[in-house]
């Protein structure tokens, strides 16, 4: 009673907590799938009418320029969506118990509450850059790059949705957190913008921000050019990544405000 009769890793309870997540977005395409390319579609059409006759930025045209900055933002936000609003819909409404009691250890834990976050933001890239493909023939130059990129940033923010889910105790604190922390550091990350335009203090700042460098190394895997070294972005957004999925492992593993 009570051994752990699978082996070392529970592959069949992980999938299984894994499969729930991705169910939990796929289950509701319209608002998790495609709302996101509406939005998509409906930023880079307000700027082709606001920035019409603008000179190529970084050598591309400004709206393909636009395109990786939209997609990554689009990833952030629906990574940490998905993790963060999984565990407080838990938390509120009282069933974490049933996440947390299954024979799953917290490295398990951890890696199926961000398989459905990285599922969800692959999909939203998927359907993006299929989107911009047909309706402006631009594609990724580097697809391998790009979704690199793309499942590094579905990691780095389903673990900061996790610290976030296990820090807040209602939806007011999610949204909080999206609307002073998330969205700001994914707008003033270079979306909309190069860097190398901005004064220098701003610049450095922003090269401070992993947020940056997930735009970055996603805009060089669609357009082949970027701001700053796509091997340093890599190294930046690797070193926070595996920073945040620590921090949540040893939470879950705690049980930090997840246990009474």
């Amino acid at each position: 009673m009570g051994a752990r009769r699978f082996g070392r890793t529970n592959w069949r309870g992980c999938a299984a907590l894994a499969k729930r997540e991705s169910q939990r977005f796929l289950a509701i395409w319209q608002q998790t799938i495609a709302a996101p390319l509406v939005t998509a579609g409906l930023f880079i059409g307000v700027f082709s009418l606001a920035m019409a006759g603008r000179p190529p930025v970084m050598g591309v045209p400004f709206l393909h320029f636009l395109v990786p900055g939209i997609l990554m933002m689009s990833v952030i936000q629906n990574a940490f969506g998905n993790t963060s609003s999984s565990l407080v819909g838990a938390k509120v409404m009282g069933n974490i118990v049933d996440t947390l009691m299954p024979p799953l250890s917290p490295g398990e834990l951890v890696a199926g509450y961000l398989a459905g976050g990285v599922a969800r933001g692959v999909v939203v890239a998927l359907v993006i850059v299929m989107g911009a493909g047909l309706a402006l023939g631009v594609w990724p130059a580097h697809p391998l790059w790009l979704l690199v990129f793309v499942v590094i940033g579905g990691v780095l923010l389903g673990a900061l949705g996790i610290v976030a889910g296990v820090l807040a105790n209602k939806f007011d604190q999610i949204a909080a957190m999206t609307n002073f922390v998330v969205t700001p550091l994914s707008f003033l990350s270079g979306t909309f913008y190069s860097v190398e335009a901005m004064p220098p203090a701003m610049a450095m700042l922003s090269h401070l921000n992993p947020f940056f460098y997930l735009i970055d190394g996603a805009r060089y895997g669609y357009l082949g050019t970027s701001d700053s070294s796509v091997w340093l972005g890599l190294g930046v957004t690797v070193f926070a990544t595996t920073a945040l999925v620590l921090l949540s492992w040893s939470w879950f593993k705690r049980g930090y405000r997840l246990k009474p």
